[in-house]
């Protein structure tokens, strides 16, 4: 992956800020047929170019047939930043929803994921109920509107923004141009 190969080759401390990527849709999800046409694409090449781009990225990609509302996977993911291990989470989430075609906005789903990878079951539950980091994905949902993204991926450093599926040559000078440290 880009962002891993991006943290062997420069000094540089990686975080996720969570995006409100179509916060509209409903907890039992959208299907992408639907999705696809009310923005006059087609489904079938959305696919294939999506797949493209994932295997590109030598990273699995399933076939969806929806898309589901993932406000509480990024409080979830939230939670897990807080705890140790919790980094895990992030591929059990991205397996779960973009592999698996699961609902990341169902919470069996996500403490699925907590449990597949040795978190603690009871912990993320507390925090899912109690809303513990929703002020926290509120606060990056207003830090993504003051960056001006507008799509996912995007990667920001040092004031300069590089937005989408970009090829690694693109994530390097974006590090360069910041003045990153190189490892040696």
């Amino acid at each position: 992956m880009r962002i891993k190969k991006l943290q062997e080759n420069f000094n540089v401390d990686v975080k996720f800020i969570h995006f409100p990527l179509h916060p509209d849709t409903p907890s039992e999800g959208t299907e992408m047929a639907g999705f696809y046409a009310q923005r006059g694409l087609d489904p079938e090449k959305m696919y294939h170019d999506m797949k493209e781009r994932m295997d590109a990225e030598g990273l699995p990609y399933g076939r969806r047939t929806h898309t589901y509302n993932s406000r509480l996977a990024q409080e979830l993911g939230h939670w897990a930043e807080s705890v140790e291990g919790g980094a895990a989470l992030h591929d059990a989430l991205y397996q779960a929803y973009f592999v698996d075609s699961k609902n990341i906005g169902d919470t069996d789903v996500l403490l699925e994921a907590v449990e597949s990878v040795g978190l603690s079951v009871e912990d993320a539950r507390a925090a899912l109920e109690n809303r513990t980091f929703e002020q926290a994905v509120d606060a990056d949902w207003e830090k993504s509107k003051q960056y001006g993204v507008t799509g996912v991926p995007t990667y920001v450093a040092g004031g300069y923004g590089v937005v989408g599926a970009q090829p690694y040559e693109a994530l390097e000078q974006l590090m360069t141009q910041v003045g990153a440290e190189t490892h040696a």
